[in-house]
């Protein structure tokens, strides 16, 4: 199973969802995460303010911080590899780079099972 680190940038907790003021890139990552540890997917995270020395400890987190930055944060390593840097990736990226891929119902098929037979909607050809 892969191992996941996530390092925040400085934040007032460890998600960022909080406040009156949320960003809603931070409220998105922060379901992505909820998901990926949902199946399974050890996820650890942290943040500049809260845990400074996890950064340090850390070579690809520490070098990238001193080339360039705190814009370096948030950064994404996946069994230790640097797979984010600068940006949250999306779900998609997260289950593709942990063996999740995303299998998603064709709408039609939702559609299809939700309409009555005679229904009129569309590729009925009948609207």
């Amino acid at each position: 199973m892969a191992h996941v680190e996530i390092f925040d940038p400085a934040m007032c907790c460890s998600t960022g969802v909080c406040g009156t003021d949320v960003d809603p890139a931070l409220s998105r990552f922060a379901a992505d995460v909820a998901w990926l540890s949902g199946r399974g997917v050890e996820v650890d995270r942290a943040t500049l303010a809260q845990e400074p020395t996890k950064f340090v400890a850390n070579d690809a987190v520490r070098q990238a911080l001193e080339a360039d930055g705190t814009s370096a944060l948030p950064m994404v390593l996946v069994d230790g590899t640097v797979k984010a840097k600068g940006a949250y990736p999306t779900r998609q990226d997260l289950a593709t780079w942990t063996g999740f891929e995303r299998t998603a119902l064709p709408l039609s098929e939702v559609v299809a099972a939700q309409a009555p037979a005679e229904a009129c909607w569309g590729g009925s050809g009948c609207c």
